[in-house]
Order: structure tokens, then C-alpha cells, then sequence
């Protein structure tokens, strides 16, 4: 079957992809080996983070290292055995998130950022998905004077940016969410992201009006990715699809289909964990919380306030190791009237990374009619629609809403 593109990956960033290709008038094969948003785009904190124009960045400090390395910071776990084979990209990590590089990681991350609301939107409302999304910003909570200090240094960028940011005090933390326990002394509004209540949930709603728009959506083997004279083949399981582009969105697994035809890039996991709660009595959240020192957030989901765990650096496929949760477990229940646990155990998934804090939007080196959208870190529920339509652009030879430089692949 011969279609004008390819692209695999059923992910926010793959389907929003295949949604703007769309409606370029292309036709389209959507191929993934389980249904839309049910890997990494299915476990996140479902924020469409606007203001997060500073990274996660990799710690400078020798107390947040040692933190870090014995185990006192429950944002982040590492497993001993995955580290040898981490250490060059784990050091790229760090000489990017020097001071300097991050006020360029703010300057060009903005180009994304700005549309990031505006183009959920367009989507959530053609798809019938506005009903997940909900304005008021998140809430971050500090339990000491210093994380809070720390905070502060963000406002003055914030602002350059057009960002609304602002300190708040407990009690008026607690005017906004009044479950909260006061076991912070401090706290930050960011009133410019938006949320959701299931960001699977978002994503299967593109997808399902990708497939009534006229879309195929496919299960297949992204591995079966094959040149064909100076197109691409893929296998599904309704028979192969030929066509001119193929768009590689495969987060985490990107690197599987693409070394078999020399593309090498830098791209390592994030490990995550949540897990989903009932609450005590009538306990109830507006808006995703950050307990920032506590190294988690919790946020109202559909099925019910999900906890989500920071980083852990692992092999992707090594077994769960889900220590994160178990501690932060505890913190929170300090925060909040968390009830028992909703699932029988936790959902883990992989967030993939440039060692930059990048992602790379763009054609594929050397591979003519190969095209990329992969690496989005943390942010690829926020930047899926503003990536499938900056690709959109460049793959359609249009003015590209974004400068694209910046996030090429060739920058390594």
C-alpha cells in the first residue's frame, strides 16, 4: 500500500506528527506496537509546562552530587551497573547545565514554549479533548528557606519571558489547595501552564481524530522499517506501506530502528515511576503540586491523585526498581490525605534525552526522507503538538514556524 508518509511512533509527539501531515492533506499510516499514548506520553505529570524555560538540569553543587550519590535526594536514584556506560553522556550532561548554557537552553527552548498552549489547544478542540484540560498554573512547595532562595533566582528570566511567577505564603498556598498540610514554609505560583487529567486520555483523542479525519493507525514493528529504492517500507499487521518520508517518533526506542542505518546520536533514558491514589474523605487537588525538595509531584488524574517520582538513571530495560516512590511515598502523605493505593503496582516508563536538554526536530543524517522528532526529555507531553507542527513545516518545505537549527541533529 502506497501512502506519502510514515510515521512511527503513536506517542503525543508521533500523533501529533501524523495529526498536522494530516491535514496538510498528506496520507498518512500512524504505526505503533500497542495503542496511542499508552507508553511514555501515558506517564507523566500532564502538564503542559509553558514556563519551563530552565531545565532539569544536572546538579553543580558538591552537596546536591553527594545528595545525589548517597542516596539522601529522593528526586533521583542511579543504578551502579548502568553507570560506566552513562559516564560521557552523564558528563555532556553536566558541562550543559554550566550557568551560561542554560540562559541558551531558556533563549531557544522559548521559540517552543510560546506555542505550546495555543497548539494543545487547537488540537484538544478540533479532537474533543478540551473537556481533560484545565487552566491554574502548578504550585511548588519548599520545606526549607534555601530551596525557596533557589526558586526566587528563576523570576527575574521568568519574567523576560513573559512569564507570571510569583512567591506566595503558606497561607495562601493553602487558600489554594486547602488539603494541603503546612509542612512547607514556602511557595511559588507559575500561573502559565496548563494541565490535564489524563494525558493518555489526550493523546488517544488526537489519535481517534486522526483515524476519522481519514489517518491510518496501525499496529506494527517500527523494527521492520526498511529502504526501498529512495523510499521506506514498513510492516503492519494489515499488510506493508510504502512511502516517500518516514518520521522516526519512538522516544526511548528511536535508537533501535535507527543504528541499523548508521544514525549515532546521543540519546540516553530518564526512568520514571507514578502511581495513582484514592484520597481520605472528600480530599481533593485543583492543580498539579511540586514538592520540590521532596523530589515529586502529585496532581488529580482521572484515576485519582497520581504521584509522579523524578529521575533514575538505569538501563531502559532493566528491571523496576521502584525506591523512588516507596520514599516519596512517605513525604507525601505528609503534604496530603492520600489514601491507598489504586494499582496493584507502579507504571514505569523511560523519558528520552539529548544530553543537552534538546530534542532533535529534523531530517536524519544521511537518510534521505528520514525525519526525526525524538529527545523531548521531560517535556514531550508540552512540545508534542508545536514538534508535529514544526515538522509538518519542514517536511512541506513551508516557512517553519520555528527556527529549526537549533534542534538538528547534526549539532552533534
Amino acid at each position: 500500500m502506497k501512502i506519502d508518509t510514515i510515521v512511527l511512533g503513536a506517542g503525543i509527539v508521533g500523533t501529533s506528527i501524523a495529526l498536522n501531515l494530516l491535514e496538510r492533506g498528506r496520507s498518512v499510516v500512524l504505526v505503533d506496537r500497542r495503542g496511542p499514548g499508552e507508553e511514555t506520553s501515558y506517564g507523566n505529570a500532564g502538564l503542559v509546562e509553558r514556563a519551563s524555560i530552565y531545565p532539569t538540569a544536572f546538579p553543580r553543587s558538591l552537596k546536591a552530587l553527594l545528595d545525589v550519590a548517597l542516596g539522601r535526594n529522593p528526586g533521583a536514584n542511579y543504578h551502579w551497573n548502568a553507570l560506566p556506560g552513562l559516564a560521557p553522556w552523564l558528563f555532556d550532561y553536566w558541562r550543559a547545565s554550566a550557568p551560561a548554557r542554560i540562559l541558551d537552553y531558556a533563549r531557544i527552548m522559548d521559540t517552543l514554549l510560546v506555542h505550546t498552549v495555543t497548539e494543545h489547544q487547537r488540537l484538544a478542540a478540533a479532537s474533543d479533548a478540551e473537556h481533560f484540560f484545565r487552566e491554574g498554573g502548578w504550585l511548588k512547595l519548599y520545606r526549607t528557606a534555601d530551596g525557596l532562595a533557589q526558586e526566587r533566582e528563576e523570576f527575574p528570566l521568568a519574567r523576560r519571558y513573559g512569564l507570571t511567577a510569583s512567591e506566595i505564603s503558606v497561607d495562601d498556598a493553602l487558600e489554594l489547595e486547602p488539603f494541603l498540610r503546612p509542612v512547607f514554609t514556602g511557595a511559588a505560583m507559575w500561573s502559565d501552564p496548563h494541565s490535564v487529567s489524563s494525558p493518555g486520555g489526550v493523546t488517544q483523542a488526537y489519535a481517534a481524530h486522526f483515524a476519522r479525519s481519514g489517518g491510518r493507525l496501525m499496529r506494527g514493528d517500527a523494527l521492520t522499517l526498511a529502504r526501498l529504492g529512495s523510499g521506506w517500507s514498513v510492516a503492519t499487521e494489515e499488510g506493508s506501506f510504502e512511502a516517500p518520508e518516514a518520521v522516526v517518533a519512538l522516544g526511548p526506542w528511536a535508537m533501535d530502528v535507527l543504528r541499523p542505518f548508521g544514525v549515532r546520536l546521543p540519546l540516553q533514558v530518564k526512568r520514571g515511576y507514578h502511581m495513582h491514589y484514592r484520597t481520605e474523605g472528600n480530599a481533593g487537588l485543583s492543580r498539579p503540586v511540586l514538592d520540590e525538595e521532596g523530589g515529586y509531584v502529585i496532581t488529580p488524574m482521572l484515576g485519582g491523585i497520581r504521584l509522579t517520582t523524578g529521575v533514575e538513571f538505569a538501563r531502559r530495560d532493566a528491571p523496576k526498581t521502584p525506591v523512588q516512590l516507596t520514599a516519596t511515598e512517605i513525604l507525601a502523605r505528609e503534604l496530603f490525605p492520600l489514601g491507598d493505593r489504586a494499582e496493584p503496582e507502579p507504571w514505569m516508563g523511560s523519558r528520552p534525552a539529548f544530553p543537552d536538554m534538546l530534542p532533535v526536530i529534523g531530517p536524519a543524517p544521511g537518510q534521505k526522507g528520514l525525519w526525526l522528532a525524538i529527545g523531548h526529555q521531560h517535556l514531550g507531553f508540552t512540545l508534542g503538538p508545536i514538534t508535529g507542527r514544526l515538522l509538518a513545516d519542514m517536511m512541506d518545505g513551508r516557512t517553519p514556524v520555528v527556527d529549526p537549527a537549533p534542534f538538528a541533529a547534526t549539532r552533534f
